[in-house]
């Protein structure tokens, strides 16, 4: 039993350091002030947001950006609140160009089916996508803009920070936000992205059209943003770069409860098993196995008491590979992170990533009021 498990922890802190040296390669990025160019569609599907919807369109407000070069499109995926009347008001006030349209469901997937029908009805070349219960940096816009021209890329991965009031459900959410935005850039740095959050993710229009846009995964609710990322990073080899930068930050709302933890964990997870990337399938299969064994080690210490050093050192070399992880992503976006309430949070993450995963193979979820089955 013990060589199997050395090896399992030994192969894992090998990937995480290999993707901790990933994020150490990945720049912050700064350049010298250039005259805005770049024209964008910011595209944001919506259902039943009136709660956030005042905070991200007081966020637009604030956009540093030529009123010109860019244009706001909301798409209503049959909301049943009053989200529409929200935007409409504000869309008697602003300066900017706001439309809003109505989703047309063609797939399983309404999220895509949404982004579809915004990219359709956009007038711009650049696409940018990000979630009703968001909240958008001024220089968001601006700091794209200047990447886009210093890089000329296809597509551009950005930033994305949970909110936190310090309560424990929040903070387990922003650190694993944290280790989302570490495997992110790491992989980037290591030239094998793996992953990218549609919630700051910006594309060519062109590009989107040339791969087909979602063809082939809109059976699929989500991956909305990985699918994508599999087709351009084969498409256009280079031309997919993540944007490390602090003015490009889109910070999001964490889940109330842990109901909605773990269904938004399964909606992501579900996606899993259709991905094509080798290196994705594997550390994942690597993740999962690695959390369950923590698991079983109280149990095991129970039936192998003069094993107990071994379990011990196992679990504190997962630990401190995690910290110092998801330290990376802490660092960035200028949070502390306690080393020793990491210990607590270490074992809740296990517990997630058990539960998540064997509801994405089994189960069905809900969210935003609809229930979704495994495809």
């Amino acid at each position: 039993m013990i060589l199997p498990f050395f090896i399992l922890f030994f192969v894992y802190f090998l990937c995480i350091m290999g993707l901790v040296y990933g994020c150490t390669r990945v720049t912050n990025f700064s350049s010298k002030d250039l005259i805005p160019e770049t024209r964008f569609t910011v595209v944001i599907p919506f259902r039943n947001e009136a709660e956030n919807l005042p905070h991200l369109l007081e966020s637009i407000e604030n956009i540093q950006y030529p009123a010109m070069l860019f244009e706001i499109i909301l798409v209503n995926d049959a909301s049943e609140d009053n989200s529409e009347a929200i935007i409409i008001e504000a869309m008697k006030k602003t300066r900017f160009t706001i439309k809003l349209i109505q989703n047309k469901r063609f797939s399983k997937s309404p999220k895509k089916d949404a982004i579809t029908e915004a990219i359709q009805n956009s007038k711009f070349e650049w696409i940018v996508t990000t979630d009703a219960d968001c909240k958008l940096s001024e220089n968001w816009l601006t700091t794209l803009d200047l990447f886009i021209q210093k890089n000329n890329p296809t597509m551009v991965c950005g930033p994305v920070i949970y909110e936190s009031d310090g309560s424990y459900i929040q903070t387990f959410q922003q650190l694993d936000g944290f280790s989302l935005q570490a495997l992110t850039v790491g992989s980037f740095g290591v030239k094998l992205p793996l992953l990218c959050n549609g919630a700051n993710l910006a594309y060519r229009k062109k590009a989107f059209k040339e791969v087909d846009g979602f063809l082939g995964n809109g059976h699929i609710a989500s991956g909305d943003d990985i699918f994508l990322l599999e087709k351009m990073q084969k498409t256009f080899p280079g031309k997919v770069m993540v944007l490390k930068s602090q003015e490009a930050i889109v910070s999001t709302k964490p889940q109330k409860n842990w109901k909605n933890v773990i269904n938004q964990r399964i909606r992501w997870a579900s996606k899993t098993s259709k991905q094509k990337n080798p290196a994705s399938i594997l550390l994942g299969i690597l993740i999962f196995l690695v959390n369950v064994s923590l698991l079983a080690t109280p149990v095991l210490i129970v039936f192998e008491p003069g094993n107990w050093g071994f379990y011990f050192f196992l679990f504190y070399l997962k630990l401190i590979s995690d910290f110092i992880f998801v330290k990376q992503s802490g660092m960035f976006f200028n949070k502390k992170i306690s080393f020793w309430k990491f210990h607590l949070q270490s074992f809740t993450y296990s517990a997630v990533v058990f539960i998540t995963v064997f509801g994405s193979v089994y189960g069905t979820y809900s969210w935003k009021g609809r229930s979704f089955e495994k495809q």
